[in-house]
């Protein structure tokens, strides 16, 4: 079994490798068949490649990917048999994870193939000076656990990097202004694509920016927060202060730049 990246959208990305493993497979499980379809109609025209005849694509996407791996016997992977997402790495946001666990857990030979994915490339773009990366994924839609994920994303550390939505990206930007007004923050949207755009900015001024222009696919990141990474005190060591809630909320603020009303509130929580 193989992991295969597909381009997040410019179709040269896409390695010869690549190409040799998905023109090879007996089965395709794919995050969405019409995609992997349309991408093999690509590689065969533009690239002049051939592939297997009668392969078998079957769709393997977040909602079915438990129950489907639940029902797979070992005899499964004596044919061919390939994964890929609809864009980018599988396991990135994407299912994929849980075939390779039972790939280990039923000593099954396979692969993952490196490619293309916007965790990296966002990263890189960035130019925020850091090795240290942390991948956040997507954010809870809404409510207090939407609140707390982002939260710790900005108090993380360490340069993170999210997914958002297009039609909720104005609602994280006016979320980023009321928690860290004065950060300059990175997006990029539609990677490696035609109309692809890089954007430093702060949250209030990529408001006015985009104003009603937010479309397409987009990625941010937020550079570590150098006050806390300098600090030998972490929010840990001040919790465990004997001191008014308020005065640690307040201690928290000074390394995290977090917003001192909503720090004060999630430790209530806590």
């Amino acid at each position: 079994m193989s992991l295969v990246p597909t381009p997040i959208g410019n179709i040269g990305d896409i390695s010869l490798r690549a190409i040799e493993v998905l023109s090879e497979a007996d089965v395709l499980l794919c995050e969405d068949t019409r995609v992997t379809k349309k991408l093999i109609n690509i590689l065969q025209e533009r690239y002049n490649t051939t592939f297997k005849p009668n392969q078998e694509f079957i769709s393997l996407h977040s909602h079915n990917e438990k129950s489907f791996v639940e029902k797979l016997e070992p005899s499964f992977f004596e044919q061919n048999v390939i994964y890929v997402s609809d864009a980018g790495m599988a396991g990135v946001s994407d299912p994929g994870q849980l075939l390779v666990r039972y790939a280990i857990d039923n000593e099954i030979k396979y692969d993952v193939l490196p490619g293309a994915n916007a965790v990296l490339t966002a990263f890189i773009a960035s130019g925020f000076i850091q090795t240290k990366m942390l991948f956040w994924g997507f954010l809870p839609h809404k409510g207090k656990d939407r609140e707390q994920s982002l939260s710790d994303a900005l108090g993380s550390g360490h340069t993170t990097v999210l997914y958002e939505s297009p039609h909720r990206l104005d609602k994280l930007l006016r979320e980023l202004d009321e928690l860290q007004p004065n950060t300059e923050i990175f997006l990029a949207k539609e990677l490696t694509k035609k109309y692809q755009k890089y954007m430093h900015a702060t949250p209030k001024d990529a408001l006015e920016i985009l104003k009603d222009k937010i479309r397409g696919e987009w990625v941010v990141v937020l550079p570590s927060n150098d006050a806390q990474n300098s600090s030998a005190i972490s929010q840990k060591d001040i919790l465990e202060l004997d001191l008014p809630l308020k005065a640690k909320a307040k201690l928290i603020c000074k390394i995290t730049g977090e917003n001192t009303k909503r720090c004060y509130n999630r430790l209530l929580e806590l």
